[in-house]
């Protein structure tokens, strides 16, 4: 059996053989497992390669790029900014980025840009990968565009440019970039090894992700101007991207966040556990609830399936996620597999991130089985 480094609560060991069967199966190839509760580390463990050819440990400080994971991170510092009274999530965002008010944009809400249903998914064409990097020029091509639907009427999933959306409202309202206020307003105070924009000393730790195998994305279907294709093609997505030094530089708050599972864990379990972790405290129980706060319900324009958004995060909803129980549940993912489930009820965090990713962007058997055994531990059941 694949070695299983870290340490454990007795309690949960069904979850390191989990991950020590997934390296044997070749399913992973490096991954890390965490679980707080009552901000409390419970599981903390690794195994498997930092590398393809598999010559190179993961080790207790390896990170990896975790794709829309980074997702909650962005949403977090929104959700500090609203905490200081910084920041309205009703309000609209030209209320603190004016150019946003452009081509009919004037009435979008900051909950809009939280909840994927701006109806600005996207950049329009032509874009590359590589426009992405410069986040404040970035941001002036979406604020020059137009809504793609009527805004607030559907999720659309705001696939690689949420993170300049919420990012601009932050470098507004702080002066600050969002990798920087991330990083000493979360990180920091929290000690944990999460960074939207990589520092090159950090690069000697990273494990590169291992793309999907997956076949091309069938558009024919749809016409050229379905929010689909247009968001999914502005830029086209393009794993390898990650690896390039470019890509760890940029500040890519949708996508570009480097971790690892205790990394994620321990700062998301701000909002599980109450709005305070280890006497550092970012948000009330106020804040908190407006996680749970429903902005869209139903089929995605953009991802093609059901969806549930509150503000910032997904929401539980068994037609979504069969695995994650019903109540103050919330959670998201990146593509490939990471996953991140956020436990209100019961003041917890569970946080899976891997380097070989596996096709799709809604979760896989891996990030699942560790979330229902985990819940099973717990007594709690989920389908």
């Amino acid at each position: 059996m694949a070695q299983i480094g870290g340490t454990i609560d007795e309690r949960f060991d069904v979850l390191a053989d989990l991950l020590s069967g997934n390296i044997d199966a070749g399913s992973d190839v490096g991954a890390s497992v965490a679980v707080t509760i009552d901000g409390e580390s419970v599981v903390d463990i690794w195994g498997g390669h930092a590398d393809p050819a598999r010559t190179v440990a993961w080790e207790a400080d390896t990170i990896t790029n975790v794709w829309s994971t980074t997702k909650t991170m962005t949403s977090l510092c929104a959700l500090v900014l609203v905490e200081r009274g910084e920041l309205d999530v009703y309000a609209p965002v030209s209320r603190y980025w004016p150019e946003f008010a452009a081509n009919g944009k004037a009435g979008i809400e900051v909950r809009h840009l939280l909840s994927h249903t701006s109806g600005v998914s996207a950049w329009e064409q032509p874009v590359t990968t590589a426009d992405l990097f410069d986040a404040e020029q970035a941001a002036a091509r979406l604020a020059a565009q137009a809504p793609w639907w009527e805004p607030g009427t559907a999720s659309g999933y705001h696939a690689l440019n949420q993170g300049h959306l919420v990012g601009e409202v932050v470098r507004r309202i702080t002066g600050r970039s969002l990798g920087t206020f991330f990083a000493e307003e979360i990180a920091g105070p929290l000690d944990a090894d999460f960074h939207i924009g990589l520092d090159p000393a950090n690069d000697h730790r990273v494990s590169p992700v291992i793309p999907p195998e997956a076949p091309p994305v069938d558009f024919s279907e749809f016409g050229p101007d379905h929010p689909m294709v247009k968001t999914l093609t502005g830029p086209p997505l393009d794993a390898t991207a990650a690896w390039t030094e470019g890509w760890k530089r940029a500040e890519i708050g949708a996508a570009n966040g480097h971790g690892n599972a205790r990394s994620v864990a321990r700062i998301q379990a701000v909002v599980a556990n109450g709005g305070t972790v280890d006497g550092v405290g970012l948000l009330s129980g106020d804040t908190i609830e407006l996680i749970f706060d429903e902005q869209a319900r139903g089929t995605d324009l953009v991802l093609g399936t059901p969806q549930r958004f509150g503000i910032g995060y997904g929401i539980a909803d068994l037609e979504v996620r069969p695995y994650i129980p019903e109540g103050r549940i919330c959670f998201w993912g990146g593509w490939g597999g990471s996953t991140i489930v956020v436990d209100c009820d019961r003041n917890m965090t569970i946080a899976y991130m891997m380097n070989r990713m596996l096709p799709g962007t809604g979760g896989d058997d891996r990030g699942e089985g560790i979330v229902r055994a985990c819940y099973a531990v717990l007594g709690v059941d989920t389908q």
